[in-house]
């Protein structure tokens, strides 16, 4: 099964965590033995080697630069303009990746049609590049709007204005409040780019007054149901019935605490929380209960998205037992059809639509 996933945060694992990614999974723990300065050291997931053997061809892969105020306590940068040097920083290594014939920037039809032809042709996967859509989380590093274009122009094709706490942009996870006029000239400003907007992280009233404001393509690369993990991480029924009605797909991600509840980080364990791959279809079924179809569920697990084995599903060791998933939803009663759309199909129909 050809597998898309809509979030991997490919740049930062190599940056910040210095993985080397072109390397085995099992390399990359090796070397991370005896390191303690996050905790999913030595528990990675995530590999160029493992997406290809879980003939996972085509990602989302992010960029990410938080700003912080004096008052916000969360991990981040103290200027926009050092957070704007963090993600062309992330930008680089992407371009070196093209450069070594490990990774393929995707960023039209042509491009996407031409990826996917290399990744069908039934050879075996393991000299393909991984097919890359450049996606920016929360929009706290775009110094002012002006420079959105040159991001535009370097291959940036989604943006979610938000991520945790409150931003520049728009407030996100356990933030609250609308945006403020920066924010809807945000939105403005990609809508005539054509750059999807990523309603992942907005908060409550920042995702009901992004949707009033933006009227281009919008998808939710990775979030679960609050109807099954009560966060405000996670969307309501009303929110995801507003995101189909709106031709969204939501990915389904993998973090252990928006998948099942009452996970309490740093002591809760996936086995001792049954926090399997079938809970993951439990969150899809939600969705596709939702829609009354499958065409509004796609991968995005967010693996090693600063977790790794230690807060994800037991039976999942690398990446690429994201293989396993169809089975689990066709033992459901999901169709072949119902899980290529699923796997790949309802994310590659997006952008058929948003780039023709």
């Amino acid at each position: 099964m050809f597998i898309i996933d809509a979030h991997l945060d490919l740049s930062m694992n190599a940056l910040e965590w210095n993985r080397d990614l072109t390397r085995p999974v099992v390399e990359i723990n090796q070397r991370e033995e005896g390191m303690t300065d996050k905790p999913d050291r030595a528990k990675a997931v995530v590999s160029l080697p493992e997406l290809r053997k879980g003939n996972i061809g085509l990602v989302v892969a992010t960029q990410i630069g938080r700003y912080v105020a004096p008052d916000n306590h969360l991990p981040g940068w103290h200027s926009p303009q050092q957070a704007w040097a963090q993600t062309q920083g992330q930008l680089a290594w992407y371009k070196a990746m093209e450069a070594a014939g490990q990774m393929t920037q995707v960023t039209d039809l042509q491009s996407l049609n031409n990826h996917l032809a290399v990744w069908c042709d039934g050879k075996e996967n393991t000299d393909k590049p991984i097919g890359y859509i450049l996606s920016l989380e929360g929009a706290d590093s775009i110094v002012d709007i002006g420079y959105l274009e040159g991001a535009y122009d370097s291959g940036l094709r989604a943006l979610g204005p938000a991520h945790y706490g409150p931003g520049r942009y728009a407030n996100g996870t356990d933030a609250t409040g609308k945006m403020g006029q920066n924010g809807l000239n945000l939105l403005r400003e990609m809508e005539r780019l054509n750059i999807i907007l990523d309603a992942t992280h907005l908060c409550d009233d920042a995702f009901w007054q992004a949707l009033d404001n933006f009227n281009g393509h919008v998808w939710a690369s990775h979030n679960n149901c609050r109807a099954l993990v009560n966060h405000n991480r996670q969307y309501s029924d009303e929110m995801i019935k507003a995101l189909i009605d709106r031709g969204a797909v939501i990915g389904a991600a993998l973090d252990a605490w928006m998948m099942v509840p009452g996970w309490v980080r740093g002591q809760s364990t996936p086995r001792q929380m049954n926090c399997n791959l079938e809970v993951m279809a439990h969150h899809i079924d939600h969705i596709c209960q939702i829609a009354g179809n499958s065409l509004h569920v796609g991968m995005g697990t967010d693996l090693d998205g600063a977790f790794g084995r230690e807060q994800c599903p037991y039976d999942l060791e690398t990446i690429s037992d994201m293989q396993k998933v169809p089975a689990l939803l066709q033992k459901r009663g999901y169709t072949d059809a119902d899980t290529d759309n699923m796997m790949h199909g309802n994310w590659l129909r997006f952008l058929k639509n948003a780039w023709k």
